[in-house]
This record gives structure tokens, C-alpha cells and sequence, in this order.
């Protein structure tokens, strides 16, 4: 039998391995403190009804409890869900006051709770281990500090050479100063399996209460980045975060956790995943091509105020429409010759379609530049305008001036010619100089440089004949031909 209630025991401290209120924030739990062992729950008495035999002085701290002045409790424990622990509990003791009811009494047949007495029975030393199945109502009841539990379990009982087995059940209540400290006080039936009485009155294997307080840490929660949310409960457990957001971090401040949040370290709209739009126009500021002013999506946020189809930042003309073929700008004809300013080589001189806008080279002014050209005086065999005809060779230059502005694609050439006086290379000189001195005046009343080229032939150019005095005069001239366009462009003669 005694093998038998072993066995059942062991069963019911398999089934419990913990103690005292802890979550699964902290599923383990340790709890320290003092135990009082009152064995008169033992004392029998047929004419005593069950709670007055054995709970009828429950609080007789000074006759009935054991108490050893020292820690005297360990409990170590594991929250497994749903407000259920398991656990395991060791205590020690030693017995000084043991209630028997003396039935050598002349009055035992009466046997009431005046015969029931306390003695000390040799100092036993106690030690008990138990193992222990707890229901905690803390979840319940919804409170974070009132912890009120029912237990249950089993237990193996030393009591001086005789030991045996428990069948465990009783209450507690621990209330938490902190998350993980509390202050755990409970009281525990302990039935024996084999508490008869002897023919002295002594029971065999008392039954008994075992009161507990003591201190009661809960830990083993996991907190890797340290922002008071356990890793079970935190969706981001790698980094600080706060509680309302699952532990995750709002770095911008914006209420848009960062894992969600596509400009997590400035404060935005949700509607554009926490990114700000500084001009309003519901393009993110990261998206937005002009962030400070308020624009269209089809122009990444930038407007476009003429609505030509060019944004205002690539527009040239912002205000004003225009083809974006020609950069927002309306196509303008500035001198009204029916070419566009956009195909027109010559904006601002007229000109026909044909020579792209440009004026055509006339035979009358082809003319008037070769009789101007030759009536152009220089000093003697020098490469010097005359002084002596100073009027003459300025209105000459000047008229050939007003002619060539008038074709500002065109290309002309300054070439001078001498007569057979002197020798080849003198009169090669004098060409060459004679031809540049007309193409710097030129350049000096405001022709292009670019439109102007000079060259000298001496005298292998003649016109007339050398041997005559009227002839070599003829052949002594400065000529203007015209011999392209700037830029390879082509000026037509008509």
C-alpha cells in the first residue's frame, strides 16, 4: 500500500512543475521565503464535525505552528498558458508543537476538542517537496497587482525517520509591487495517506497546513532592443520601438511605423506612405520634381502655367503657350516675311522661303558693289586710303556697308588688283594689303568679320591692257564678289 501511494505521488508532482503567478511575458518564477507547518488538522475526534476538527483554530499561530526562524521555501516554477503554472517546491521545518487528542482520558468517550493536546515531540526535522498545479485568477479579475489563486498537487513528506506521500490543495494571493516582484502569501491542505492514531493518541503520518510568505520574482522574458515590449509581443524585436506600434519605432514622429513608412526620418501624410508634400499638391516631396511649388503629376509636380504641355522649369516662355517643338515659346515671324523665326535664317531681315527667310542677292546690288568698290582711292603704290579723296572713299565704303548688312548670310570677298607697274611680288603685296584695308573698314562701320574674306592677285588679273595709262588705271581696282553663305548656307542672286 505504501508502494502504491509512492507511486500516486510521484504522478501528481509530474503533473505540477511550478508555483507562483507569472505570464508568459516571464514564464519562470522563483519564490523565497518562511513556511509554518499546523498539524492539528491531524487531531481526530468522532464527535467533531469535519471543518471544526480540523480547521477549527486555523490562525493559533502561538500553539499550533512550526516555524523556522529562517528561509525555509524555495519554489521554483513555469507559466504554461492560460493562467495555469506548473511547478516544483522544496521546504524544511522542524516540529516542535504536534496536536494528538489523548485518549487515555477518563472522559474519551466524550471525546471533544477538550481532549485534543500540543506537545513537542522530539524537534523533528521536517522536509517537504511538492510538486504543485496553480490556477491563477489575476487575468481573470483584469488586475496588474491583486493575484488571488487555487492550487493543487502533491507531495512527499520527511518527518523525523518516517516519511510518506500528500495529497495537496489550498490558496494563495500574491500581490506585485512590480512586473516581475510580488509579495506571495498561501496556505496549503496537505492529506495524509496514513494519519490513523496509534494507541496513545499520536497520529501516524499527520495530515497538516503549510502556510507560506515570502517573495516571489518572476523573469525570463526576452527584451533584445530593450523598449519594455517582449520580443514574443514585439514586431520589430531587433529595434527600440514603442508599445502603441508593437514595438516598433516611429522615428519621424509622423504615427507611421517606419517598416511602412517611405521617408521614415521626416513626417508625412499617411496617404502618401509618411511622406511630406510640402506644396500641397499630393506629389510626395521625394517625387516631386519642384517640391516648394505647387505643380501637376503628369510634370512630377512641377506646373505648367501657359498649359502648353511644357513644364513651367523647362518652358522658355512659361507664361505665354507655345509648341514644345520650339520650348513653350510661340513661333514669331519678327520681319513679317511669312518664314517663321524658327526656320528663318535671317529673323530680322526679310527674305523668301526659298533662301530659308533670308534676302536674295540682286543683280542691281551686285552692280552697285562692283562700281563702289572700284571707286575706292588709295595713296599712290601705298596700301592707304587717299587723303586727297577722303569724302569719296567714305561714301563709297558706306554704301557698300548698307548693301552687305542687308544679307547677313552672305559671303563676300575683298579682292584687290594692280597694274604691271613694279615687280610681281611688290605688286602681290600691294594687292593683299590694298584688299584688307577695305575689309577692316568694312568691319569698323559694322560688318561682320565673319561675312568678309580679302585676297590679292597683283597684277595677273588684268581687265585692260597694261600698255595704256587708261588701261592700267582700269586694272588698278577693288572688287566685292560675292562667294557664298556664312555657314555654309546658300544666298540665292536673282
Amino acid at each position: 500500500m505504501k508502494h502504491l501511494n509512492k507511486l500516486l505521488v510521484a504522478a501528481l508532482m509530474v503533473m505540477g512543475l511550478t508555483s507562483h503567478a507569472q505570464d508568459s511575458n516571464n514564464p519562470w518564477a522563483v519564490s523565497i521565503g518562511v513556511n509554518a507547518v499546523d498539524t492539528r488538522t491531524s487531531a481526530s475526534n468522532g464527535k467533531l464535525g469535519f471543518f471544526e476538527k480540523h480547521f477549527s483554530q486555523p490562525f493559533a499561530v502561538k500553539d499550533n505552528w512550526n516555524i523556522l526562524p529562517s528561509v525555509s521555501y524555495l519554489s521554483v516554477s513555469r507559466y504554461v498558458g492560460s493562467g495555469f503554472t506548473f511547478g516544483l517546491a522544496g521546504s524544511v521545518n522542524k516540529i516542535t508543537k504536534a496536536v494528538y487528542y489523548d485518549i487515555s482520558n477518563s472522559h474519551a468517550a466524550i471525546r471533544d476538542s477538550r481532549f485534543i493536546y500540543v506537545t513537542n515531540p522530539g524537534d523533528l526535522m521536517y522536509y517537504g517537496v511538492d510538486g504543485t498545479v496553480k490556477y491563477s485568477f489575476m487575468e481573470l479579475i483584469k488586475s496588474k497587482v491583486i493575484d488571488p489563486d487555487l492550487h493543487v498537487g502533491g507531495g512527499y513528506t520527511f518527518l523525523g525517520k518516517d516519511s510518506y506521500g500528500t495529497v495537496n490543495m489550498g490558496l494563495g494571493l500574491t500581490l506585485w509591487f512590480t512586473e516581475n516582484v510580488g509579495l506571495s502569501f498561501s496556505s496549503t491542505y496537505k492529506k495524509s495517506f496514513g494519519d490513523r492514531e496509534d494507541n496513545m493518541g499520536v497520529i501516524d503520518s499527520p495530515s497538516y497546513v503549510q502556510h507560506v510568505l515570502g517573495l516571489t520574482f518572476k523573469f525570463g522574458g526576452k527584451d533584445t532592443d530593450g523598449d519594455g515590449i517582449y520580443d514574443k509581443d514585439d514586431a520589430c524585436p531587433e529595434v527600440a520601438g514603442l508599445k502603441q506600434f508593437n514595438g516598433c519605432p516611429d522615428t519621424d514622429g509622423d504615427g507611421i511605423i517606419d517598416g511602412s513608412d517611405a521617408c521614415p526620418e521626416v513626417a508625412g501624410l499617411a496617404a502618401l506612405n509618411g511622406c511630406p508634400d510640402t506644396d500641397g499638391d499630393g506629389i510626395a516631396d521625394k517625387d516631386d520634381a519642384c517640391p516648394e511649388v505647387a505643380g501637376l503629376a503628369a510634370f512630377k509636380g512641377c506646373p505648367d502655367t501657359d498649359g502648353d504641355g511644357l513644364a513651367d522649369k523647362d518652358d522658355k516662355c512659361p507664361t505665354v503657350a507655345g509648341p514644345i517643338a520650339n520650348q513653350g515659346c510661340p513661333i514669331l515671324d519678327a520681319d513679317k516675311d511669312g518664314v517663321p523665326d524658327t526656320e528663318d535664317d535671317c529673323p530680322i531681315v526679310a527674305g523668301p522661303a526659298s533662301n530659308k527667310g533670308c534676302p536674295e542677292l540682286t543683280q542691281t546690288d551686285v552692280e552697285a558693289l562692283r562700281v563702289n568698290a572700284r571707286a575706292i582711292y588709295f595713296t599712290s603704290s601705298k596700301a592707304t586710303l587717299s587723303d586727297a579723296r577722303k569724302g569719296e572713299n567714305s561714301t563709297r565704303l558706306d554704301a557698300i556697308k548698307e548693301i552687305l548688312k542687308n544679307y547677313p548670310t552672305a559671303k563676300f570677298s575683298i579682292n584687290g588688283h594692280t597694274d604691271s607697274t613694279g615687280s610681281d611680288k611688290l605688286n602681290q603685296k600691294l594687292s593683299e594689303d590694298r584688299a584688307k584695308v577695305v575689309v577692316d573698314a568694312l568691319i569698323a562701320r559694322g560688318i561682320s568679320a565673319a561675312n568678309l574674306e580679302s585676297h590679292g592677285y597683283g597684277e595677273t588679273q588684268p581687265v585692260a591692257s597694261n600698255k595704256t595709262k587708261e588701261g592700267r588705271a582700269t586694272n588698278r581696282r577693288t572688287e566685292v564678289i560675292y562667294v557664298g553663305g556664312v555657314d555654309g548656307m546658300k544666298v540665292n542672286i536673282k
